[in-house]
């Protein structure tokens, strides 16, 4: 058939995006306490493990682009999470440091993993090769 390909079925696009709307709307209670949304949680995260990083690489990480990245960022500024400047030995690179309030919170924040796990019991060796297989494909993709 010539237009099979077509089928919202046949799409692989669709299911990866309809579960990532989900997967992020489990996430929002969890975030709501904390008054930040998915994507600055994800930018957190990067943070957390870096505690600094240009901008350049943190947005190379999160696979988001500066226009989308630099709102973001801003509004971690704002809650005083983090701090962006110019880098004293380059000025052309941008470096994101975490604060004090952004490494207190981080304490807070350890319990959501867990309680996200909580949500997929009993499917725990699915998620986990579900998310093997999402990291081989985002590999290939940035190869």
């Amino acid at each position: 058939m010539k237009y099979e390909k077509l089928k919202l079925e046949n799409q692989l696009c669709f299911p990866l995006y309809a579960l990532s709307r989900e997967v992020i709307k489990l996430y929002k209670p969890f975030l709501d306490k904390y008054d930040m949304t998915y994507t600055q949680y994800v930018t957190m995260l990067v943070m957390w493990e870096y505690e600094e990083i240009f901008f350049k690489e943190l947005g190379l990480k999160l696979h988001l682009d500066s226009g989308t990245l630099t709102p973001v960022v801003k509004k971690l500024e704002s809650m005083n999470l983090l701090t962006k400047k110019r880098d004293e030995s380059d000025d052309r690179q941008v470096k994101v440091t975490l604060t004090q309030k952004g490494k207190d919170i981080k304490e807070d924040m350890v319990e959501i993993p867990q309680k996200m796990a909580e949500k997929f019991k009993g499917n725990e060796i699915l998620i986990m090769e579900l998310k093997k297989n999402l990291d081989s494909v985002l590999n290939i993709m940035f190869e």
